[in-house]
């Protein structure tokens, strides 16, 4: 069995899925408008310059101190209610295609994200994929966030928990595909014999190079709902798609 791992933000959606439920959050009295501004000059230097792991687990830690004592079926229900109007218009078209190509070849098709599993179930659910890896909060015996962390779906993490998945699930990843923007995710990319760089910072754009792993550009933002209408598709993701058919294609093997 052959499977596709999707990054969610910057590789399917155009913006940090946290920062676009950000206004919602601040709306429900969840997140004060100061750090509402400060999650905004964040996502404009992620999409500039990337970010590394040093980065990236700050993020981790502010954004465990923020969610403390956030109930976590309010969250759920926030997301479900919302990501239609707040999530869904950021849906890249061209990723659209390629999670359509990969489903009608029998692909089993996943999200890897860093965000809790609160807000990665909920798109995958409404993408219609077999499933997700996201980080997985510690919650107490009221149902609230504790500020903790069970498993941080991060850097070698992914790697990790696509492994166990593959193994589970009898997928073949030498057979199998990954796309991804940042340089933390690598280990992922790393795993599948078909590697792509999405929109990829400039480190990974770097790495790319060198490893020679194709280089696509998303930048056509469209909703769920363009699955339901005839459209042209783009040249970047018909290429893609194009190349990903030749099944024989060889690839680097994935690191054990």
């Amino acid at each position: 069995m052959r499977a596709a791992f999707f990054d969610l933000d910057k590789t399917v959606i155009a913006k940090a899925s946290l920062v676009a439920l950000g206004p919602e959050l601040h709306a429900r009295g969840l997140l004060r408008r100061r750090t509402l501004v400060r999650a905004g000059l964040g996502q404009i230097w992620f999409q500039r310059f990337g970010a590394d792991d040093k980065r990236l687990n700050k993020v981790r830690e502010t954004v465990l101190k923020i969610t403390r004592g956030w109930d976590r079926e309010a969250v759920r229900d926030m997301v479900r209610e919302t990501i239609s109007e707040v999530i869904e218009p950021l849906i890249y078209a061209e990723a659209l295609e390629l999670i359509d190509f990969h489903l009608s070849e029998g692909h089993e098709v996943y999200l890897v994200s860093s965000a809790p599993g609160e807000i990665v179930e909920p798109f995958a659910e409404l993408l219609h994929l077999t499933g997700a890896i996201s980080s997985t909060a510690t919650i107490d015996a009221e149902g609230k966030f504790t500020g903790e962390m069970s498993f941080f779906a991060q850097g070698e993490n992914k790697a990790l928990a696509i492994h166990a998945l593959a193994k589970e699930r009898g997928i073949d990843l030498a057979q199998s595909y990954a796309y991804s923007d940042s340089e933390t995710d690598v280990p992922m990319l790393e795993a599948v014999g078909h590697p792509y760089c999405v929109n990829a910072d400039r480190t990974l754009t770097k790495i790319a190079h060198e490893r020679e792993w194709p280089l696509l550009i998303f930048s056509h933002p469209v909703t769920a709902l363009s699955r339901e209408r005839s459209h042209t598709p783009f040249f970047v993701s018909a290429a893609i798609v194009a190349v990903a058919a030749l099944l024989g294609l060889s690839g680097a093997r994935p690191r054990r």
